[in-house]
């Protein structure tokens, strides 16, 4: 029993049946429905039985009979229906004499035997089932709440509402480990409920390496002798144990903020990599959005996504995921084909008449769609801004938050993120207008990772400061 049940393929009931065969000289079948499929059976075993015995195979498949002895031709039969529920199998043995009583003993005790198999094999399958589905949940509970949309989360799990919902703020882990290692971590803290306590656990559909976890922020653990407790502490302990595991933290967000808590551990964990412990948490600094004059740069976005209100909301959408995360990335997310969302997008680029492949342009739409998701549009629409993208960026304001925000860089990092966004993220070709190898270009680039605490590399979140930093730089130094 234990070795049939723990194949990887299911039982092997053919050989479970020719063992049966080899101990009562009669040939048998397994048949799954009242037709008389066979599912397995002995070589050599007289088919036409079958057929002639349907009706027969249809009322105890049925649960009308549990054994039942008949003769066909010159063979003896024996039929034994199996488990409890219908529509039941149906265990045929067929030879040419009247089996012995510890034959049929024998038959009986194998098709209880298969009976016990088969009910270990449908509880494997219902256990995965429910492992596969607890996780859809949890994904569509995060997905909800990284769509701003907490009451939408709750509608969707009524009825076993996850503790995080009931919270005012949360806090979002971004754990890096080998893929393999984290459905085990997330199925070992899962309680019975399918969470994970007061938070979620959840594989990254896009990062095969990243797991998501969310849990309530009752706590400060960047805060002077702030200690976790709960999972959130597991996971410390986990990245302190396996040299291979890193760990991005974000602050403390509002329910509906889930997506800035993502990208603040995102920034983290860009940064966790040369960090003391492979931990690292996001220390808050100030946005771009934020420094710019309110009222121009509202002006601003509003004439440059103008055009997007004649496109569908499907691809503005989908081309606001672009801005963060490679477009086969975003199909991976959405079950979408790459080609797909890359028709989305072609739509928005010919609505706002840009080239959404330069980074420089992402970075400007990437802009202008947050101010529009942080400082709703006032007014009627503007005909025309009376400030340019380089006007806003001229600001003192806006040059101090440069500086801040490059300050940490060496000057020959700087000069390799120079050199990179002038070629378009491409590493390949920066490395030829610098005249040093690729790799030296990737090490560069993950050492300013650390030092900026934004990721470049992995989802390239924070590219989009950088552009715009090197850009005011480039401003002020004109």
């Amino acid at each position: 029993m234990r070795r049939q049940a723990s194949r990887g393929a299911g039982p092997d009931v053919r050989k479970v049946l020719e063992w049966l065969r080899r101990q009562t000289g009669v040939h048998v079948a397994l048949v799954t429905d009242g037709a008389g499929t066979a599912e397995s059976c002995t070589a050599g075993f007289p088919h036409e039985v079958l057929g002639q015995l349907t009706p027969l195979l249809m009322r105890m498949s049925g649960g009308q009979l549990a054994t039942a002895v008949t003769q066909s031709g010159a063979l003896h039969v024996r039929c034994e229906a199996l488990g409890p529920h219908g529509p039941r199998p149906v265990l045929v043995a067929a030879g040419p004499s009247k089996p012995t009583s510890d034959a049929i003993a024998l038959i009986s005790h194998t098709g209880s035997f298969l009976a016990l198999l088969r009910r270990a094999g449908r509880s494997d399958r219902i256990w995965h089932d429910y492992q596969h589905r607890t996780h859809q949940l949890r994904f569509a509970v995060l997905s909800a709440l990284l769509s701003g949309e907490p009451l939408l989360a709750r509608r969707m799990t009524t009825g076993a509402v996850p503790p995080i919902l009931d919270a005012d703020r949360l806090r979002l882990y971004l754990l890096q480990c080998p893929s393999a290692d984290r459905e085990e971590i997330a199925r070992a803290y899962q309680d019975p409920s399918g969470y994970h306590g007061s938070g979620l656990m959840v594989r990254c559909p896009v990062f095969a390496c990243h797991l998501i976890c969310v849990f309530t922020d009752d706590e400060e653990p960047g805060a002077p002798g702030g200690k976790l407790r709960g999972h959130p502490e597991t996971l410390l302990r986990l990245v302190r144990d396996n040299p291979r595991y890193a760990l991005g933290v974000s602050g403390g967000h509002p329910l509906h903020a889930a997506a800035e808590a993502y990208g603040q551990a995102a920034h983290a964990l860009a940064a966790a990599h040369a960090a003391p412990g492979r931990v690292a948490f996001y220390h808050g600094r100030s946005s771009l959005e934020g420094v710019l004059p309110r009222r121009a740069s509202q002006e601003w976005a509003r004439v440059l996504l103008r055009p997007l209100d004649t496109t569908t909301k499907t691809s503005t959408d989908i081309t606001r995921l672009t801005m963060n995360m490679p477009r086969s990335a975003v199909a991976r997310l959405l079950g979408l084909s790459r080609n797909t969302v890359t028709a989305h997008v072609k739509r928005v680029e010919a609505s706002l008449g840009l080239d959404l492949t330069d980074v420089r342009c992402r970075a400007a739409v990437h802009l202008a769609l947050t101010l529009s998701s942080s400082v709703p549009f006032t007014g009627s629409g503007y005909d025309q801004p009376n400030s340019t993208l380089d006007d806003l960026l001229r600001t003192e304001r806006a040059a101090a938050w440069a500086a801040a925000t490059l300050r940490p860089l060496q000057a020959r990092h700087r000069r390799t993120l120079q050199a990179w966004i002038d070629a378009n993220t491409d590493a390949q070709r920066a490395a030829r207008d610098l005249g040093i190898s690729r790799n030296t270009i990737r090490t560069h680039l993950r050492t300013a990772e650390s030092a900026l605490g934004l990721d470049l590399l992995t989802a390239g979140t924070g590219v989009h400061d950088v552009v715009h930093a090197l850009h005011i730089a480039g401003l002020r130094a004109a």
